[in-house]
C-alpha cells in the first residue's frame, strides 16, 4: 500500500510539472497581451503585467477583419461538421454492419490514402480546383469535407462494429426497415457518444486548419483567422508590436477553448472508446 501511494505521489509529481510546462507558453501569451510594447522586454520578466491594458485586442479587432476571419471560419465548421460527420456515420456505419462485395478491400484502400502526405496531391487539388474557378473562395475547403473522413469513418466503424448489435440491425431489416431509416433511428443513437467526440476533435482541426486556406484564399475579406492572424504577424513584426499579436491569437483562440471546456468529456471519452473498440 505503501509503494502504492509512492507511486501515485510520483505520477501526480510528474504530470503536475507537464501540465506546468505546457501551460506556461499560454500564461506568457495572455501576459504579453495585456502588456504595453515598453514592458514585453522587461529584465527580468514580469508574469503579471503592470499596468496591464485591453487596448491591444482593441487594436487587433480595429486593425484587421478578425470578423470576416470568424464568419469564414465559422462558415467552414458548420458545413464540413454537419454534413461530413453524417456521410462519415453512413459510411461507417455501411462498412461494420452491412456486407456488399469487396467491402474489405475497398476500406482497405481507403485506409491507405491516410499514407499519401498532403504535399503529394497538393498541387493536383490546387490545378483541379483552378481550372473550375473556386480558387479564392471557401468551396475548395468545404465540398472536400462534406464527403467524409476516413480517420473518422475508420474511428466510428470500430465503434459500430462492437458497439451495435448485429441481431438488431437484422430484426430491424425483418421488421421492413431499409437502409437510412435503420441507420437513423437505431444506428445513429447509438454512435452518439463517439459522433460527439469526433465532433470535437474535428472541430479543433478545421478551425486551426493553416495550410488549406494559405493556399486557397488570397483576398483579405474571405481568409480564415488563422491566416489573418499570420498575417498581422507580418504586419507587426517589423515594429515589435508582440503584444497586438498576442491579442489577436488569443481572440482566435475563444472558440477553441470553449470547445475544449464545454467538450472535454467527449475528449476523454474518445481515448476511451479508441482502447476499448480498437
Amino acid at each position: 500500500m505503501q509503494q502504492k501511494r509512492l507511486a501515485n505521489l510520483w505520477v501526480t509529481i510528474i504530470l503536475g510539472i507537464g501540465s506546468i510546462v505546457m501551460l506556461a507558453p499560454f500564461a506568457w501569451t495572455i501576459s504579453t497581451s495585456l502588456k504595453n510594447q515598453r514592458t514585453v522586454f522587461e529584465i527580468p520578466p514580469k508574469w503579471i503585467p503592470d499596468p496591464a491594458t485591453f487596448n491591444n485586442y482593441v487594436t487587433a479587432w480595429n486593425d484587421s477583419p478578425l470578423l470576416s476571419g470568424f464568419m469564414n471560419s465559422t462558415i467552414i465548421v458548420i458545413f464540413v461538421l454537419a454534413i461530413g460527420l453524417l456521410t462519415s456515420t453512413m459510411a461507417a456505419y455501411a462498412f461494420a454492419k452491412i456486407d456488399f462485395p469487396f467491402k474489405e478491400t475497398i476500406f482497405l484502400c481507403l485506409l491507405g490514402t491516410m499514407m499519401i502526405p498532403y504535399s503529394v496531391v497538393m498541387i493536383p487539388q490546387f490545378i483541379g480546383f483552378s481550372a473550375i474557378d473556386w480558387v479564392d473562395s471557401l468551396l475548395p475547403l468545404i465540398v472536400p469535407g462534406l464527403f467524409g473522413n476516413i480517420v473518422v469513418v475508420f474511428f466510428l466503424r470500430q465503434y459500430l462494429a462492437g458497439g451495435l448489435p448485429t441481431e438488431l440491425v437484422e430484426a430491424a431489416k425483418l421488421d421492413g426497415s431499409g437502409f437510412f431509416r435503420t441507420f437513423w433511428t437505431i444506428a445513429l443513437p447509438v454512435a452518439k457518444p463517439a459522433i460527439a467526440a469526433q465532433a470535437a476533435l474535428s472541430f479543433m482541426g478545421i478551425w486551426n486548419d493553416f495550410m488549406g486556406p494559405l493556399i486557397y484564399l488570397h483576398s483579405p475579406e474571405k481568409q480564415t483567422i488563422q491566416v489573418l492572424i499570420a498575417s498581422m504577424q507580418a504586419q507587426y513584426m517589423g515594429s515589435s508590436n508582440y503584444p497586438v499579436i498576442m491579442a489577436a491569437s488569443i481572440i482566435s483562440m475563444i472558440p477553441v477553448i470553449l470547445v475544449f471546456f464545454f467538450c472535454q468529456r467527449y475528449f476523454i471519452e474518445s481515448l476511451a472508446i479508441s482502447g476499448l473498440k480498437g
